[in-house]
């Protein structure tokens, strides 16, 4: 149970701290802020996202740590937590960002992503 909850607070975490990090681009590019938006501003918002997204990774580490009676050691966890943010943000540049492209090299980054993973599990 505790390996399945890590991982979805692990991607909800990474969901919201994707739209705090690269969100307000899309804002701006919607025109919801614009390029004049102070930059205070832009910071509190995204402080104000990115507050949703440690209500969700403090969790998902504090179940998932092998120390605390979870299934991860800290690297694993790390990790982890790593290839969840990069294949967020991988569907968050599709999704949002139509005008992006995604490259050969992307795709032999996310074979190494991979690799790191069974490395990093592997006993």
């Amino acid at each position: 149970m505790s390996l399945w909850l890590t991982i979805l607070l692990l991607v909800v975490s990474n969901i919201f701290m994707t739209f705090a990090w690269y969100g307000h681009l899309k804002f701006q590019e919607m025109k919801v802020i614009g390029p004049a938006t102070p930059l205070i501003v832009v910071i509190l918002i995204s402080w104000a996202i990115a507050f949703a997204e440690y209500c969700f990774m403090v969790p998902a580490n504090r179940i998932g740590f092998a120390g605390n009676g979870g299934p991860f050691t800290l690297p694993q966890l790390k990790v982890l937590q790593e290839c969840i943010t990069l294949t967020v943000f991988t569907i968050f540049t599709v999704v949002f960002f139509r005008g992006e492209a995604l490259h050969w090299n992307h795709l032999a980054a996310a074979i190494c992503l991979i690799a790191a993973v069974y490395f990093v599990f592997m006993k």
